[in-house]
């Protein structure tokens, strides 16, 4: 039977997106399958009974946040910026699509590159459309599928999933029911995939 790492992410999330710079590797390394899992952060917050202000509406926080993000990038070496606003949602839905389509990794790699790599606007359909053909995707089908009922739908199905099984931010990593939450986290997540290989 295949091993699986569940992944718990959110497109409006820097630290998933330093998360998956490695995580890939990390499961290939340890033979392991990526089931990708977007959420809402916010909602994911509040299911879990944490109606705190976000980290931006803390001023003293998302300073000290800004330098750990951009400490991060350059040890991973990978370029951040920034994005033009954090409007993801068609971006998460579209992940949904990608994950039952089976390209979840490239999706996300590229969605994670074009918003927090480049600093893009999440609100351009056309970035959006093209991140979702360079993944091998149909990108205006996979839009379409986004904007639509069903897309909505099963982005939220994917949200109270998430929330029953008590995922309350992101980045969190589960395997076999151990979670690990943060980027921070990949090191122990390791220790543990190499202690039950």
């Amino acid at each position: 039977m295949t091993k699986i790492i569940d992944f718990y992410f959110d497109l409006i999330s820097p630290f998933s997106y330093l998360a998956h710079v490695k995580l890939p590797a990390l499961a290939d390394r340890y033979d392991r399958k990526t089931i990708y899992h977007p959420i809402d952060i916010p909602s994911a917050k509040i299911a879990a009974g944490n109606y705190g202000p976000s980290n931006r509406e803390v001023k003293p926080k998302i300073k000290i946040m800004l330098a750990d993000l951009q400490r991060w990038a350059k040890r991973y070496e990978v370029p951040f910026a920034f994005p033009k606003n954090l409007d993801c949602e068609l971006w998460n839905r579209v992940a949904v699509y990608a994950e039952e389509n089976g390209k979840a990794r490239e999706f996300v790699r590229g969605a994670y590159h074009a918003i927090w790599g480049e600093g893009g606007d999440p609100t351009d359909l056309e970035r959006l459309r093209a991140v979702a053909d360079e993944a091998g995707l149909d990108g205006e089908k996979a839009l379409a599928w986004a904007q639509s009922p069903e897309g909505s739908a099963r982005f939220k199905r994917s949200c109270v999933d998430a929330h029953s099984r008590g995922i309350f931010g992101a980045p969190i990593m589960v395997a076999d029911e151990e979670f690990f939450w943060g980027n921070d986290r990949l090191d122990f997540l390791e220790e543990y995939l190499a202690s039950v290989q």
